[in-house]
């Protein structure tokens, strides 16, 4: 009797990781990524709508259809030229991304970056790129505020456009807001540099 609720403890503590390593990560999904050689590159990864993420010192790379072992395997194999040994990699679902079909009245915005609360989030069709950044918790302390970009695909030709904004400038009364944002909109808030 004791093996078998030993093995049903064992089984209900495996259950989560099996579900993880079959789930395919969609757009919009959040992966929560670990590198034990060095915790600087530990972070959450919003997966774009173009179904990639970007890492540091990795670049970007596929992550939708791929289940979390085969991202970890892929990220592993991109750093390991930066460290000694081949790092070990840990990727694990942090969220998964909203799927909801056919909301008329809401748009979804993609963030990453040094925001509070990185993800997709739902928002009121005319929502403005400041009332965003307040709904999504403001800025880490590592935000590089000058150089946020967002970035917006044309529906029509598929081509990406990259609008820079500095919110340093605008806070000193220096520049302007930006404003209504689109649907699938996707808003960078990158790290700061040294002496930035």
């Amino acid at each position: 009797m004791r093996q078998i609720i030993t093995l049903l403890a064992a089984l209900f503590l495996a259950l989560p990781a099996l579900a993880q390593s079959t789930y395919k990560v969609k757009p919009g999904d959040v992966l929560q990524i670990e590198v034990l050689e060095d915790a600087t590159l530990n972070r959450s990864a919003l997966v774009l709508p173009d179904g990639t993420i970007s890492f540091p010192l990795a670049g970007s790379l596929r992550a939708a259809g791929r289940n979390v072992n085969q991202i970890r395997d892929t990220l592993a194999e991109r750093l390991a030229s930066n460290f000694a040994t081949k790092p070990t990699v840990f990727v694990a679902l942090a969220t998964l991304g909203k799927r909801a079909a056919g909301k008329p009245r809401t748009i979804s915005i993609f963030a990453l970056g040094e925001l509070a609360k990185p993800g997709e989030h739902e928002m009121k069709r005319g929502t403005t790129l400041l009332q965003f950044l307040a709904q999504a918790g403001g800025f880490t302390k590592f935000a590089a505020t000058k150089r946020i970009q967002i970035r917006r695909r044309d529906p029509n030709t598929g081509q990406e456009h990259v609008f820079g904004f500095d919110y340093d400038a605008l806070e000193k009364g220096r520049g302007r807001g930006f404003g209504p944002l689109r649907d699938g909109d996707v808003i960078v808030v990158p790290q700061r540099r040294l002496f930035e």
